[in-house]
């Protein structure tokens, strides 16, 4: 019998906010899904969750209902656009935001159970580098950083990539350009990036790509929807499309790997 295809575990993050992390994770997902993925995105804003407003869900359970027991994370998906699903985090909620490592590590483990019904995975982290960003980003067997053409988006992307390689020995960070004018801005601010984690860290950085400045993306957010949805052939529409063709190539694990086995295994399953 053939054995089951692993799932695909992205944490798309930043270090900076305002740069579109959660834009390009919802719409990743639903250009994935157009390829016949089965997609779950995890809003992994504890205390800070977006995602529902940013697509205009009407919720009733989050994760801090399954972290309090009174359901399971099957109970809080809902239903997204382009067939994907959304797992939402609690808004204004101090508790979740205050974690133990014990806690980030059952929310992890949750989603073992959705093994047999998702082929990807993908993780939109808080900005900045606090304990919950780091457990969901060591539980991810890739790390997509979103960055763009400012200083401080730089200087972030570079704290977080320090952080992870110098204290959990992450060695592969792939990096997505947002908000540039075209593909030729996206590569030199790549390499922006390249030239200051080049200097200090041995850490391999793979260039994934630009999403392109385009007023459809201003235009969906108002109106609560993804862009890929609300104008399909816009400009970030196509470059979406054009990551997720690069995304379907990336390697998928043999073996479990990052510190939470347990999750990353009952993921993978056997694939040898």
């Amino acid at each position: 019998m053939n054995k089951p295809r692993p799932v695909q575990v992205i944490a798309v993050s930043s270090g900076k906010g305002g740069v579109g992390k959660s834009n390009i994770a919802v719409n990743l997902g639903i250009a994935l899904a157009e390829r016949g993925r089965r997609v779950v995105v995890l809003d992994a804003g504890l205390g800070l969750g977006n995602l529902d407003v940013l697509l205009g869900l009407t919720v009733h359970h989050n994760l801090q209902h399954v972290l309090d027991g009174q359901c399971s994370l099957e109970d809080i998906l809902v239903d997204g656009p382009g067939g994907i699903r959304v797992a939402p985090s609690a808004s204004g909620s101090l508790a979740m935001t205050r974690l133990t490592a014990a806690q980030h590590a059952g929310l992890i483990h949750a989603f073992s159970d959705l093994g047999d019904q998702t082929d990807v995975l993908i993780i939109d982290t808080s900005a900045g580098v606090s304990d919950s960003v780091l457990a969901f980003l060591r539980a991810a067997q890739e790390i997509l950083l979103v960055l763009c053409d400012e200083p401080t988006s730089i200087a972030d992307a570079y704290a977080l990539i320090r952080m992870m390689h110098r204290d959990y020995g992450t060695s592969r960070f792939r990096v997505l350009a947002n908000q540039v004018r075209n593909d030729r801005e996206g590569a030199q601010l790549f390499e922006k990036l390249t030239r200051v984690t080049g200097r200090f860290l041995d850490a391999g950085l793979h260039y994934s790509g630009a999403i392109p400045s385009d007023d459809a993306v201003r235009k969906a957010v108002q109106r609560q929807k993804a862009f890929m949805e609300a104008y399909p052939r816009a400009r970030a529409s196509l470059a979406m499309r054009a990551l997720a063709e690069k995304v379907e190539n990336w390697p998928l694990p043999s073996a479990p790997g990052g510190h939470l086995e347990f999750f990353v295994e009952r993921l993978v399953g056997a694939v040898e």
